[in-house]
């Protein structure tokens, strides 16, 4: 799909990878919906952006009727939704037999349930139209389960499946889907986690992190060239045939580096 004067709705907008696919989809001329719950924070992305005319909605996307507003001022200013990148979302680390139940739901509402949410208000003037990309902005912990995060490649692991599930249902409408699996990137990730902290030995790992841009870059040409999956930084795809071909060894090695094995 062509970038130019497309209407581009990104979730979580205001910092990140968010932010920076708003200046990266601006660059190349799109027309932009950005939704995040800090205002100042989506302003903020839009005066990078160079977007002076940017529509802005905050709002908490895990609620249905934020989720509903923030579609119709889209729908209201620009007629349609082009491209639409689920990109908020949340991290958890703690063994999956701890966490509290309402930590676990809290993370599937915003890393699947909101998602598929969103998809299922736009969807549907996509196929009317029979044109429209839904970009879900997955991880390579959805390719390869992380034992420092089980719960969070659980949800990455559901989007992963529900991205590759539409494009097959919406196929003949001429909608397409892409899921993004970023491996380290330089943002607040870790953060903004729910609770927990990962292993020392993860955190010595960003040093290979790439930039927000960077990431971003590779969103706007998967987008352009109809990619199915994208993987950044591309080293990533070594970690997910490690994971099919030596399954044992991988394992175990990603156990020591939790501190499990």
């Amino acid at each position: 799909m062509q970038i130019p004067n497309r209407v581009v709705l990104i979730t979580g907008a205001s910092e990140g990878i968010g932010a920076a696919c708003a200046a990266e989809f601006a660059r190349f001329g799109a027309r932009l919906v950005l939704t995040s719950r800090s205002e100042a924070g989506l302003r903020k992305a839009a005066a990078a952006a160079d977007a002076k005319d940017a529509l802005i909605v905050p709002g908490d996307i895990t609620d249905d009727g934020s989720r509903r507003r923030i579609v119709d001022h889209a729908l209201e200013r620009f007629g349609a939704v082009d491209i639409l990148i689920n990109n908020a979302g949340l991290g958890l680390y703690a063994p999956a037999w701890t966490v509290p139940m309402e930590e676990a739901r809290r993370l599937m509402e915003i890393n699947f349930f909101a998602p598929l949410a969103l998809t299922q208000l736009i969807a549907p003037q996509m196929r009317e139209r029979r044109t429209g990309f839904i970009v879900n902005i997955g991880s390579i912990a959805g390719k390869v389960t992380l034992p420092w995060m089980t719960l969070y490649s659980v949800s990455k692991y559901a989007l992963g499946s529900l991205t590759e599930g539409l494009r097959m249902e919406l196929r003949a409408s001429g909608v397409r889907t892409m899921i993004v699996c970023p491996g380290y990137v330089k943002t607040g990730f870790q953060q903004h986690v729910i609770s927990g902290s990962p292993p020392a030995s993860i955190v010595k790992g960003r040093r290979f992190a790439i930039e927000p841009r960077e990431c971003a870059e590779a969103i706007r040409r998967g987008v352009e060239r109809d990619a199915r999956t994208v993987v950044t930084p591309a080293s990533g795809w070594a970690l997910t045939f490690a994971s099919r071909l030596f399954p044992r060894l991988l394992e175990a090695r990603l156990a020591a580096m939790n501190g499990t094995a």
